[in-house]
């Protein structure tokens, strides 16, 4: 697809619109996530989502019992968009968990999990398994399928986090056999490989996930390369004018009669076996906001350059400065208790061993491990009179830290 120069300027100042006011990754997340909470209905008080969350910072971890309930994404959504800093997507195509994390002696929410099909490309992934994933084989990638998963939110509401290590209590969750349990039996399995990646890359020294072995293990750095994606009022716009300007020739499309134009979906027409209006990403693919993007960007550049080499040379350079506000993120990888993974997912075996650690792995014994090490941090809090007793939610409060 090329556009002619005119529209190719036009799609080019969208992204040079929205990127010109961006110094770090915090502004820009801000920004989105301020957007969002502009449609975020309001609530009486004492009856917001709110007043679920845990607030009684009296409680000592050792008297905390946790549980996981799956909930409709509705439900989901609205308690994890007052939370996270980041913007949440609502529909994600392939594998779903969809956990919040309750304190059962409270009745209150501590975080949420939702784990989904991984990417598949990963470096450090890679680097564990000696060689890039053949996506061209069949039986290796049933094998990835079937035994891998990643955990795209684990997000502890806060103060909880801060208090009480909650970070790190929801990825042990992510590491134990009740998820692994839970994803064999919903999708098969057998599950053997969990996957994350740090929330924030050199602008933060630290992550949530370090000091978690044997649990969750740090495997190295992501490669970035591409720009965050646009404001959702942006995106949806220029989507639409992108489909519209959209054709694929399909010789198969059968014409009755005399009958040459008609429908044949909500917003795509045929005409004489072209059809207009063609989404440029299948609608079915993984991280499909991202690779539309990814897609749009291609084209402004493939319309404008020899065209208009100003516009390119400026589309360019802002294209290339957003990418600067992503960063490299630290990945890390749960085995579920098998030494054998790496032999496994490279189809060298059959058979999954079990490490001699491998009931360590247990949701009980993941949360007595998280105890140990919550009641030492809030103990310390609590001497040095350091402990935070606030709710940290975005509809009450505009003036989060974003990195935290």
């Amino acid at each position: 697809m090329i556009l002619n120069r005119e529209d190719a300027l036009h799609a080019a100042n969208v992204f040079v619109d929205y990127f010109a006011s961006f110094g770090r990754i915090d502004d820009y997340l801000r920004k989105v996530k301020l957007e969002r909470m502009s449609n975020y209905p309001t609530s009486f008080p004492g009856m917001g989502p709110q007043d679920d969350m845990f607030d009684d910072f009296t409680m000592h971890p050792n008297d905390m019992e946790f549980e996981c309930r799956e909930v409709p994404t509705e439900i989901f959504v609205n308690y994890l968009e007052i939370v996270t800093s980041h913007a949440v997507e609502v529909s994600v195509p392939g594998k779903s968990i969809k956990w919040v994390v309750y304190e059962k002696n409270s009745g209150k929410i501590a975080g949420f999990i939702r784990l989904g099909s991984p990417t598949i490309n990963s470096k450090p992934r890679n680097m564990f398994l000696g060689k890039p994933l053949n996506t061209l084989d069949p039986p290796t990638m049933k094998r990835f399928n079937d035994s891998t998963i990643m955990g795209f939110i684990i997000v502890p509401t806060q103060p909880f986090g801060f208090n009480y290590l909650g970070g790190k209590l929801l990825a042990g969750i992510c590491c134990s056999h009740l998820t692994k349990d839970t994803l064999d039996k919903k999708y098969g399995g057998p599950f053997c490989m969990f996957e994350t990646t740090s929330l924030y890359g050199s602008t933060k020294s630290s992550s949530q996930y370090d000091g978690m072995k044997p649990f969750l293990r740090h495997k190295g750095e992501t490669v970035s390369d591409f720009a965050p994606l646009i404001n959702d009022d942006n995106f949806h716009r220029l989507n639409d004018w992108f489909k519209k300007r959209n054709f694929d020739i399909d010789k198969d499309i059968e014409v009755e009669g005399n009958l040459d134009k008609f429908f044949i979906g909500d917003d795509t027409i045929a005409f004489n076996h072209i059809k207009y209006g063609v989404p440029l990403v299948d609608p079915q693919a993984s991280s499909r906001k991202l690779k539309t993007q990814t897609k749009m960007i291609s084209i402004i550049k493939a319309s404008l350059k020899g065209v208009d080499n100003t516009a390119y040379d400026k589309f360019v350079q802002t294209y290339t400065d957003a990418k600067g506000l992503t960063e490299q993120k630290r990945a890390y990888m749960s085995d579920y208790g098998y030494d054998n993974v790496k032999e496994y997912m490279n189809m060298e075996t059959n058979e999954l061993r079990r490490k001699d650690n491998y009931d360590r792995y247990s949701f009980d014994d993941i949360v007595k491990w998280w105890r140990n090490k919550a009641s030492k941090r809030y103990d310390t809090l609590q001497s040095d009179g350091r402990l935070r007793n606030d709710l940290e939610v975005w509809n009450t409060n505009e003036n989060i830290d974003i990195i935290r």
